[in-house]
């Protein structure tokens, strides 16, 4: 045998804490068939800062799909099936460095994911550019060993093959056709090449993680060894292992046999059920009067048709898959949402989820009874959704499995006449729902008896759209798509579903109103700014206190939500208002020339608008522009120093009633923003923020010019008689 070694790798992904799906990195692979190793390289590694300590990373393995992990121990929604990743943990200690080798032998073929993600994170909100996190990347990347030439078994022939050693274990293979209901495996004879009894283990089916369900038959002596199974994957190839357990330097020779037992499904004619087809999706156009009749005759054979074949294995309905978006299918049966069930042989539907991008979503099958259809009480109608092969047995052992994977059940009865299935993530393969109805005992009738059942079937990025409280969002990786919900107000859950530590609706108003009134402490400061003359400053505060407050309103995640403009209008005005006013302050205690003060006042607002719009949450945004007018403050001051020959301000009352306040002011609210809000304590962190600014804007503003009277509305009205006085100089003539 030639074996043939593949090394696929991608790249270095930086890890995140974790909060909700998004923070997990996702490595797509793919693994070729007639591989018989498959090996993993993890790669994990921290920065060398004092900021790096000790961490734990999670990595998580799944076959044909994205791992569905449960990290923060919340809940999943009701109905929605859950089976546990395999997973691994990964320490980051002392060493930089750490790497690791997973081995899987016999892998299945197609997709594979690793997920790989941090603790939960702490909830503390980080100012970007105040502190450094520490990096910690992880890579993944996969060697597998492949059989170029694997032996091909054909059903039904013995085919003599000879393990060589122990070491060197025999692999074959052999291609399960449709419509097969059981296989059986045969080890008619073995013998080793010093013509003793031999012993060897034989191993059917390929690993997939997280669970496994490889059949293993060990087989000792040259009688016969066979092994049965039910419901094998259709139209895929099923790789079969052999080991000898003998001594090292012996050979074994072996006849292995595969047979199966395929079923003749009954349907409707598949040219009935294209031209139905047609007809629907054509409906009454002009012209095809004649091909519409014709349609809806067929439409109405088919059920017969159907009803006429009850002795074949099954019946198959026909189902259409309709792409809607991405990630987004809908299951439509051509002859009607009802299908007709009875006891003699299960009816099957096949979901087709093989595209290679269907995994990233949720599949939702919904079964409703019609309890009129029921002739017989007490009849109950089982189902059970499985991949790669359908569950053909449902009436005798109502068990939910295929030979190598575990289906998800489902029933209907009439005390029970609705029923519902979310799998989440599910696997690249076809998916398949079998419908049986099954009967009391002694019931005599139960052979003749019919139930009619609507189905509803789809595919969803998000289950419910991940309700009121979670917003679905679509993530990528490299050509692979796949979705999550992110959760707000509290609620947690793959679906947002779990209310353990959700905000009540009063705690959602108090924090909106905290946020928003919060803001309406810059009314002191626009008051003082107007009574100063300080015009164009009242301006900015008014504009940062407006969009400031119906930011807040529209950024709440509860339902207290009020949104005025689109919420990134309403985030970029908020954010430019808040560094202005700074600028503007600032510049305004400066107290240079009128002209200079407007040039400047124009032409850092223009840069300030600029930087936010390149990163809006740098911290450099705010703090370049408060650096740039201290500067120019000082050098003022410094001037205004120097030219009057003594400290500028010159009042002891303005340093220690106005300005030493108005800069303590300004400390503590800059301490709360940077290093005390966290997701929970932001509203009233931030609203604690929002009052020390405005009130420090207050104490800050320098007073009025002495030039400048003080506001005398009464003088400023002229709808009154007054006394004028008359300033015309007197001339007189000397005589």
């Amino acid at each position: 045998s030639l074996y043939v070694s593949e090394y696929f790798s991608q790249s270095a992904q930086k890890l995140s804490f974790y909060s909700w799906y998004g923070n997990a990195k996702v490595f797509h692979f793919r693994v070729p068939e007639d591989t018989v190793l498959l090996r993993w390289l993890l790669q994990a590694s921290r920065g060398k800062g004092p900021e790096c300590t000790s961490m734990e990373i999670m990595v998580h393995f799944r076959h044909g799909a994205p791992p569905v992990i449960n990290p923060l121990g919340t809940a999943f929604p009701a109905n929605a099936t859950v089976r546990p990743s395999y997973s691994i943990s990964i320490a980051l200690s002392s060493a930089v460095q750490n790497t690791t080798f997973v081995n899987v032998t016999t892998p299945a073929a197609g997709d594979w994911f690793i997920a790989a993600h941090l603790p939960e994170a702490a909830g503390r909100i980080e100012v970007k550019g105040f502190s450094t996190p520490c990096p910690y990347m992880f890579q993944a990347d996969m060697f597998v060993l492949r059989l170029t030439d694997m032996p091909v078994l054909e059903p039904g022939v013995p085919t003599p093959h000879t393990v060589v050693s122990p070491a060197k274990p025999l692999h074959v293979k052999v291609f399960v056709p449709k419509h097969a209901t059981g296989m059986r495996f045969q080890l008619q004879s073995c013998l080793t090449s010093d013509q003793k009894a031999c012993a060897v283990r034989v191993v059917l089916g390929s690993i997939t993680l997280p669970q496994s369900f490889q059949k293993i038959l060990t087989c000792t002596g040259s009688a016969n060894c066979s092994l049965a199974l039910d419901s094998p994957p259709w139209e895929k190839w099923l790789q079969i292992m052999v080991e000898s357990l003998g001594t090292a330097n012996a050979s074994v020779s072996v006849e292995m046999l595969a047979s199966f037992t395929v079923c003749r499904p009954g349907s409707a004619s598949s040219f009935l059920n294209f031209i139905s087809l047609n007809q629907s999706q054509a409906g009454a156009r002009p012209g095809t009067t004649g091909a519409g009749g014709n349609s809806a005759q067929a439409a109405g054979e088919a059920p017969r048709n159907t009803s006429g074949q009850r002795s074949s294995c099954l019946q198959s309905q026909p189902v259409v898959r309709e792409d809607l978006d991405v990630v987004s299918v809908r299951y439509r049966l051509l002859n009607g949402p009802s299908v007709p069930v009875n006891s003699l042989s299960p009816t099957l539907l096949l979901l087709n989820l093989n595209t290679g991008m269907d995994s990233g979503g949720s599949l939702v099958v919904s079964l409703l009874l019609n309890k009129t259809s029921v002739s017989l009480a007490n009849a109950t109608v089982v189902g059970c959704v499985s991949a790669a092969s359908p569950v053909l047995s449902l009436n005798a052992t109502r068990n939910c499995s295929t030979a190598f994977s575990q289906g998800y059940p489902l029933s209907v009865s009439t005390a029970s006449a609705e029923a519902m299935l979310i799998v989440l993530y599910p696997q690249t393969d076809d998916w398949f729902l079998s419908l049986q109805l099954l009967c009391p005992k002694g019931q005599g009738e139960c052979p003749s008896a019919e139930a009619k059942v609507t189905v509803f079937a789809y595919l969803t990025p998000c289950f419910n759209d991940c309700g009121p409280y979670g917003q679905c969002s679509l993530l990528r990786r490299h050509g692979y798509l796949y979705a999550a919900c992110s959760c707000k107000a509290g609620w947690g859950g793959w679906s947002c579903t779990d209310d353990t530590k959700a905000q009540s609706i009063g705690a959602q108003n108090l924090a909106t109103l905290l946020l928003t009134l919060s803001n309406l402490m810059f009314l002191p400061a626009i008051a003082v700014a107007v009574y100063r003359y300080y015009l164009v400053e009242a301006s900015v505060y008014t504009y940062t206190m407006f969009f400031s407050t119906f930011y807040h309103a529209c950024d709440q995640p509860g339902v207290a939500v009020m949104c005025i403009m689109d919420y990134d209008t309403l985030q970029y005005c908020d954010f430019l208002g808040s560094v202005v006013s700074v600028w503007v302050t600032i510049l305004c205690m400066a107290r240079v020339k009128k002209i200079l003060k407007y040039v400047l006042f124009i032409l850092g607002t223009l840069l300030i608008a600029m930087s936010l719009q390149l990163d809006r949450r740098g911290v450099w945004n705010m703090m370049g522009p408060c650096l740039f007018a201290l500067v120019i403050m000082i050098a003022a001051w410094v001037h205004h120093g120097t030219k009057r020959r003594h400290c500028y301000p010159s009042s002891w009352k303005r340093w220690v009633f106005y300005l030493l306040p108005g800069i303590t002011l300004a400390f503590i609210a800059i301490s709360v923003y940077a290093f005390m809000e966290t997701n929970e304590n932001y509203y009233y962190t931030h609203s604690i923020w929002h009052v020390l600014v405005a009130c420090s804007v207050a104490f800050l503003l320098p007073p009025r010019d002495k030039h400048k009277k003080p506001w005398a509305w009464s003088k400023k009205l002229t709808c009154r008689y007054q006394i004028c006085q008359n300033d015309r100089e007197e001339l007189y003539a000397v005589t």
